[in-house]
């Protein structure tokens, strides 16, 4: 089914519980995700194994800097992924995933992400044969059995372990019930917004109703009005965008990696920053490679379009780092971020844009978060992981209070000068 994989609460979710047992449960039998990371960054080779409940029998999952090897702990069997030409990185940031998947008898191993996109090693078992079943029944019977899993404490992080194995590629747009259809689902182009997790859900209800809209009647001339401030110097956006260009390159100025933060409401503590950001994207502007402190996000193209690459992780190494989905959002497109998916991204409105592009951004963290991390850590131009504490250019009453002034400032010049000189912007 195409949903958001569900998380196991977070007393599970640590380092120490792992480390004191040296046994984790699976929150279901014969499935789930377990995302790790190595305690020392190193190519060493590491072991996780999955095991029945008397620990007579299960698989060892042998990850090295060569590939990732497979073996049932009873019979010695070896599961081999003839693909398989990596594992183990020596990249800053990297970590890793194993999905165990007794319903369609398969296993995945990846890097980064928990998800298709990223998948290093597969192995599935012999399909059922419809003339003789017994061996397709035995398989799912021993995968079915598993039920905990071991690690060495002193290679093995352990970060997040998820209920449900990976089965179907993560959609990045978001669609109501109204707007979904049969194909969407079947195709997994979208995720519909029951799916989401119960955070997502909220902040998709706060953003994408039909009056949330950048041209309302209180001022149809907004998104005019801004991309006038834009091209003008001495008006609002122009110059605090020219006052930006050191933000993220304090050594190097680069307007185009500048965008503003328009802020909404206040900062009640529930996620990094203030909850409600609008942002603006001239054309060629772009943010750096960063990721969201661990929070949950919706994000909606109010104008314009916005093009966004998705990272597996963050890393210095920016360079070795390929994105492994670069995808174009539109207006009214919504997309979505969990602790775990979506975290790491790029945006930027592509030089052929017509347009400026403007998002809402919502953010929250999980209920059960009680460490809030307030800073996203993005890669400079320098290649270092830098902290980035999400603020604010201007409040929004203010800054539309300040874009009205300005566009009125530019009608009555215009009114002026056709006045003086008998001629209006209909007939040039």
């Amino acid at each position: 089914m195409l949903r958001e994989p569900r998380q196991v609460p977070k007393s599970t979710l640590l380092a120490d519980s792992l480390k004191q047992s040296e046994s984790l449960p699976l929150l279901v039998s014969g499935q789930g995700v377990f995302i790790f990371r190595s305690e020392k960054e190193s190519l060493e080779g590491m072991n996780v194994v999955f095991l029945n409940k008397d620990g007579t029998d299960g698989v060892d999952f042998l990850l090295t800097s060569t590939g990732v090897t497979a073996t049932r702990t009873e019979s010695r069997d070896k599961y081999i992924d003839p693909d398989n030409v990596s594992g183990l990185t020596d990249l800053p940031g990297a970590y890793y995933w194993i999905s165990l998947d007794s319903q369609n008898q398969r296993f995945y191993v990846g890097v980064g992400e928990a998800r298709l996109d990223t998948i290093i090693y597969t192995f599935t078992f012999p399909p059922r044969d419809p003339k003789d079943t017994s061996l397709w029944e035995e398989n799912k019977r021993f995968l079915e059995s598993i039920d905990h899993l071991k690690a060495d404490s002193y290679k093995v992080r352990g970060m997040r372990l998820l209920r449900d194995p990976i089965t179907t590629k993560v959609a990045l747009n978001v669609k109501g019930r109204n707007e979904i259809t049969m194909t969407d689902i079947a195709e997994a182009r979208c995720i519909p917004v029951a799916n989401m997790s119960v955070v997502c859900q909220q902040m998709h209800q706060c953003v994408s109703g039909a009056k949330f809209v950048l041209d309302d009647a209180d001022f149809p001339e907004f998104s005019k009005a801004i991309e006038y401030s834009i091209a003008t110097p001495g008006c609002w956006c122009y110059d605090t965008l020219q006052e930006k260009k050191n933000e993220f390159n304090p050594d190097d100025p680069n307007i185009d990696g500048t965008y503003l933060r328009i802020t909404l409401g206040d900062n009640d503590g529930e996620s990094p920053g203030i909850p409600y950001v609008m942002e603006i994207w001239p054309i060629g502007h772009y943010s750096p490679i960063h990721n969201h402190a661990g929070a949950n996000a919706v994000i909606r193209v109010l104008r314009g379009t916005i093009n966004v690459s998705l990272y597996p992780f963050l890393c210095k190494d920016a360079e070795k780092v390929k994105p492994f989905a670069v995808t174009d959002f539109k207006k009214d497109d919504v997309t979505w971020i969990t602790p775990y998916l979506n975290q790491v991204h790029m945006l930027k409105n592509l030089d052929t844009s017509k347009e400026t592009c403007i998002t809402i951004q919502c953010y929250l963290y999980d209920k059960m978060e009680d460490m809030h991390y307030d800073y996203f850590d993005y890669v400079s131009e320098k290649g270092s992981i830098e902290q980035y504490e999400p603020d604010s250019d201007a409040e929004f009453m203010e800054f539309k209070n300040t874009m009205k002034r300005e566009w009125e400032l530019r009608n009555a010049g215009e009114s002026h000068m056709s006045s003086c000189f008998g001629w209006s912007r209909q007939s040039i």
